[in-house]
């Protein structure tokens, strides 16, 4: 009781001096001395710690309320040594000079620090003496706090290289009672206790990443610092990592490539800092250096007509990785153009002619050749024969089926492409066919039509009962027929320039009016025939129908 007492005024036996020396103390600690009335009481003051700012005030406050005392004492004990602050008696309060003008004491018992200082922290403790002389008394820990300020971020290495690099940033602050925490963006830095490490100071905050990946510090990167009355944050930090190639990846091409055209292949390499890229035609460098390789930096080189593997190398001065592309090939073909095919200019007669088709194109290789005729294939024959190259087909001897429209189309790997030309083989006139009505009345109109095949058309004559007429159409048309019209009536046609003719004749009989109409016309005749047939089907059907319904007796 006594040691509690004694503690709460700061002193103990051997600095007893402490507090005799404050006048108004002296007859206070005589009474407690030689009375030894003694009371320790935790509960007038709340739990603690109390937490302020550097310079701001604070107040202790006490859980009392209106307290009869002699004497109300606070001490402060700064862990080493206790210092009295402040009494308030009934004459006022009296204050220790290193204290003057910073405190006051209410009648309540509570405690207002002004101007607080970082050499304020520690422990507090109250001593409340009754009129009895009795004594409580209690203690509170007072945390005076540092803003925090001045975060910063700072490496050990200016950069890194991707899995060879070990990186510490530190991370510094101004404050008291600091804690750190470590962002990548918006996402917390967690340590793995393997590769990612943090190591905390009172002041500083280390945080180790080794065998950095380039995601580790993709940034930003901020370091929060915090106590419990203020925070701070850094700047953001960004750190490079250098890192690739990883790998080397070049465009597909076709297996063959059309001569003079877009094409290009490109090159693509994740590196930083970017990879420097160069091209290579088998081993042999194309000092081409870039992205793109075009088709037309290989044809100035001369290159792409036999196929050969082309490659892009990527190196990074950073990392000093260097890794090549997969290989790619392909034939620079040249592309057909001006494609034409020929044919005799001369005449054509059937069965005494031949003719020879060719066909050619002015730029590029021909791999396949296909004929056509009328939009249908050429069929071959001991007749129609297909050179050796395929390029030319002979026609020997000309007929006139071979008339028509023959296409030629020339193809390599790049282009294809198609010409045409018209063969006419002269022939004919073909015997003639006339078709018309052989009997018609007076005053009916009738028509003959004729014709004969023939290239080029032939010319057609008519005569009527061996004398010729002045129709040269292939139609011979009466508007009104009358008996005078009958007669034989022959379509010749002429070829004017095989000079062959060939004739029909046809028999014409004009009848009087209404005799054609006499009697049924062969096609009545067969209806009614067919529609006496179908009514006797019928009868015998019903027949056989009703006596398999209608029962007959048995004769037995």
């Amino acid at each position: 009781m006594f040691r509690c007492l004694l503690s709460s005024f700061c002193f103990d036996w051997e600095h007893l001096n402490c507090a005799m020396d404050v006048p108004a103390l002296r007859p206070l600690l005589l009474l407690v001395l030689l009375s030894g009335i003694t009371v320790c009481q935790e509960g007038i003051l709340p739990d603690g710690p109390v937490e302020a700012l550097v310079g701001s005030d604070v107040t202790l406050n006490t859980l009392l309320s209106k307290p009869e005392f002699t004497f109300i004492l606070w001490n402060f004990n700064d862990g080493e040594e206790q210092t009295h602050i402040s009494t308030l008696g009934a004459k006022g309060l009296n204050t220790n000079a290193a204290y003057t003008g910073r405190v006051n004491i209410s009648t309540d018992g509570h405690l207002t620090l002004k101007g607080l200082k970082v050499g304020d922290s520690g422990e507090y403790s109250i001593n409340v003496v009754g009129p009895t002389g009795a004594t409580m008394t209690a203690e509170i820990e007072l945390r005076v706090i540092e803003s925090v300020s001045n975060v910063l971020v700072t490496s050990d290495v200016p950069d890194a290289i991707e899995k060879n690099s070990t990186v510490v940033l530190t991370c510094t602050a101004k404050g008291s009672f600091l804690k750190f925490s470590w962002l990548n963006g918006t996402t917390a830095i967690v340590p793995d206790g393997n590769r990612i490490t943090v190591k905390q100071t009172e002041s500083s905050s280390a945080l180790t990443v080794a065998s950095v990946y380039r995601t580790d510090l993709v940034g930003p990167i901020f370091c929060s610092a915090s106590n419990s009355l203020s925070s701070g944050k850094s700047p953001a930090f960004n750190l490079t990592v250098y890192y690739g190639p990883d790998m080397v990846g070049i465009s597909m091409a076709p297996e063959f490539v059309s001569s003079k055209s877009d094409f290009n292949l490109t090159c693509k390499a994740p590196s930083n800092p970017p990879a420097t890229l160069s091209w290579f035609h088998g081993d042999t460098p194309l000092e081409v250096s870039g992205a793109v390789l075009s088709l037309s930096d290989i044809e100035k080189k001369g290159m792409g007509k036999t196929k050969t593997l082309y490659t892009c190398k990527a190196y990074n001065a950073k990392t000093k990785i260097e890794l090549t592309s997969v290989g790619i090939s392909f034939t620079v073909v040249e592309p057909l153009s001006d494609v034409k095919v020929s044919a005799p200019s001369e005449q054509l007669f059937a069965g005494n002619s031949s003719a020879d088709l060719k066909c050619a194109a002015a730029k590029g290789t021909v791999d396949s050749v296909v004929w056509l005729k009328d939009g249908a294939p050429l069929t071959f024959s001991d007749r129609v024969v297909l050179g050796a190259n395929k390029r030319s087909v002979q026609i020997n001897p000309v007929q006139k089926e071979d008339n028509g429209e023959y296409t030629c189309t020339l193809s390599n790997p790049v282009s294809s492409e198609a010409a045409q030309v018209k063969l006419s083989v002269i022939y004919g006139p073909e015997p003639v066919v006339l078709s018309g009505e052989s009997e018609v009345e007076v005053n009916d109109p009738f028509k003959l039509d004729c014709s004969a095949s023939s290239v080029p058309p032939a010319n057609y004559t008519w005569k009527i009962n061996g004398f010729k007429t002045d129709v040269t159409t292939s139609h011979y048309i009466i508007a009104k027929a009358d008996f005078t019209n009958s007669g034989n009536y022959t379509c010749e046609a002429y070829n004017a320039l095989t000079g062959e003719t060939t004739s029909k004749t046809h028999v014409l009989t004009v009848r009087g009016e209404g005799e054609l109409d006499d009697g049924l016309s062969d096609g009545a005749i067969a209806g009614i025939v067919i529609g006496v047939l179908a009514a006797v089907a019928l009868a015998i059907g019903l027949f056989i129908y009703c006596r398999q319904k209608v029962p007959v007796e048995s004769p037995y």
